[in-house]
This record gives structure tokens, sequence and C-alpha cells, in this order.
């Protein structure tokens, strides 16, 4: 398919951490009718991020993957006086508490639904919930965070404890990235398709996770993304992905991927980054849909979506807050937010 279904000058991908060690960014420039991707570099400053990308695309948009959790759980978001998570997020500087992060199970509260701040003996997900005012584990997890058939289940989004979560990254990331920024940038999908937010000059924040990424670009990979040996031994599947969404490697990055983005522990970083920014193109190229597979309106509105995934939620029964519809994909007006418009 074309390139040209877009405007974009820009394509990039943010794998976030709170750790700015482990931040990094690929950076992919429209040259002619392809694109010319550079080797991953760490995010730096992010504060000047969005300004540094929107000069690099200068004048044209600016399509910037990120892979962490934009949105929120329709259980917690159904108690929201809000009308839906952009709404939300312009009035989180009346929550002074609202990103910091529960010691214990006593502290946890609406206005406070981060947890755990360190680990203890005992805590579960399942105690998190019912202390947030919610009816089981189940319903910390947003729809796309859910087990699909093609991959297991995500980390829900206020759990911050372990290898696989991703509350710290939201923190850091909506904290200094998102809210800073509200005014200029589009975040998919309450926005809009992704495809139609790309006018000249905007910058259009969406959704990714890596995992998805692998199974769109058709790379199955050996082992895991954590060990160098298994990232050098994809890296000839990486770059002919590369080459069907017209990418070009600058020597860099050619390298880069051969030496399985390197030894040290931010090799997997530079890696999803990578796959982040493949994901970009690949929505953008028509290969994959811009929006969300589900009429569900929970979705659009609070719940966010990962840019490019078609696999639904498995179908599992499971608690949620009373007054909270569960994920239902087979009626478009069954649990439409009952918020204000």
């Amino acid at each position: 398919m074309s390139l040209h279904l877009h405007s974009a000058t820009i394509v990039a991908h943010a794998d976030w951490s709170v750790d700015p060690r482990k931040r990094w960014i690929a950076v992919a420039r429209r040259e002619g009718d392809g694109w010319l991707l550079a080797a991953p570099s760490l995010v730096g400053e992010v504060g000047t991020l969005l300004a540094r990308l929107r000069n690099a695309a200068s004048g044209g948009a600016v399509a910037l993957g990120v892979d962490l959790p934009i949105g929120l759980p329709r259980a917690y978001a159904a108690a929201l006086p809000e009308r839906d998570f952009l709404h939300f997020l312009t009035t989180t500087a009346t929550r002074p508490d609202f990103f910091q992060v529960c010691a214990t199970l006593a502290e946890i509260g609406p206005g406070r639904p981060f947890y755990p701040a360190r680990g203890m003996r005992g805590m579960t997900r399942a105690a998190h919930a019912i202390a947030l005012g919610l009816d089981g584990a189940l319903s910390l997890s947003r729809a796309c965070d859910r087990a699909t058939a093609e991959r297991p289940a995500g980390a829900p989004l206020f759990w911050t404890l372990g290898a696989n979560q991703s509350g710290k990254a939201a923190i850091a990331a909506w904290q200094h990235l998102l809210l800073p920024a509200l005014h200029e940038i589009r975040l998919w999908p309450f926005a809009g398709p992704y495809r139609g937010l790309l006018a000249p000059g905007a910058i259009a924040v969406a959704e990714t996770y890596p995992a998805e990424a692998l199974r769109h670009l058709g790379i199955r990979l050996q082992g895991s993304k954590r060990r160098q040996s298994d990232r050098v031994a994809a890296a000839g599947r990486l770059i002919e992905a590369m080459s069907r969404l017209d990418v070009a490697p600058d020597p860099d990055l050619r390298h880069a991927a051969a030496d399985g983005f390197g030894a040290d522990a931010a090799g997997e970083d530079r890696f999803d980054c990578v796959l982040g920014v493949l994901c970009v193109l690949n929505v953008l190229a028509g290969n994959r849909p811009d929006t969300v597979p589900s009429p569900d309106p929970w979705i659009s509105r609070w719940e966010g979506w990962v840019l490019g995934q078609t696999a639904l939620p498995l179908q599992k029964k499971g608690r949620v807050q009373a007054g909270a519809p569960e994920v239902n994909f087979g009626n478009t007006h069954a649990g439409t937010p009952t918020h204000p418009v």
C-alpha cells in the first residue's frame, strides 16, 4: 500500500521508563517515497522532546508511539465525574496525590490508585482492587490489557511492582510528557482515527505494545527479547520488515540490529523502540487499522487501545465494580458511559 495515506514527516517511537537511562527513542524521517530510520538514541530532556520532534518535522505532522498505558480501566472510570479520559487528564491538577504510589493497602483510594511502593509478602492484585473499591483483580485491567488468543495479558495500569508492570512508566510519562503538552498533542483513540490526526504541525500520540508489534510485523522471536543472542537471531527478519515498509536503516541502525542492540541492559529497550516505530509505520501504510476494533464506547472514551491491535480480549467472566459495565463486544449500545457530555 502507498505510504501517502497521511501527512507525517517524522515517525517516532519512545520506549518509556521511569529511569532516564532506559528511555530510548527511534526516529524515522520521510525521504522521498520512503523513510530513513536512525539508530535509537536516549530521549534526553523530556520537556523538550516534543519541540525537538516538531522542529525535525519542519511543519509536517509527527506520529509518535509510546510504550505505556494511555487510558483508565472502565471499572475505575465509572465512578469519576469527568466525561472522558481527556477531560480527566485536564483535571489531574486537582488531584495532587494521584501519582503518589501507595505503600500500604490502607492508603489506596480513588485519589491514590497506584500500588505498591515496595514489595511485601502476601500482596496481591485482588487485594489492590478491593482496596480501590473494585470487585476483583480483572477490574484493574483495560480491555487492551487483557489476554487475547494471540498473546498473554499485560500488566494493569495502577500496578507498579515487578518486571511485568507499566505503572511507573505511566506515572513518569503522564506527569512530564503528556500533561504539560495536552494543548499541543492529539491523543489516539480519544481524538479520532490515527491517520486523521496527522494534520500539518500536529503531534499524534498513540499507545503501542512491543509484543503486539512483533506479531504485526510477522517477526517470530525464538527465545526472549531480553537476550542479546535472540535479538541477533531476529536481525534478518527485522531488516526484512523494514524493507516491506520502504524503510532504510542508517548504517548505525544496521550495525545495531546485527549486534542485537548491544549486550547491556538497555539493549531490549533499543530493540523495542525500533519495533515500535515500525508498528506505527505499518499502521500509517494501511496494513493495520488506525481505529479500535470494537464499537464499545468505553474503549474510545476512557480505556484507549493499542495501535494496530485487532485481537479482542478473551471473553472470560470476571467480577467488576457494581455499576461498571463489563467488556461487551456484541452490542454497540451495551455499557454506554453515562458520564455527562
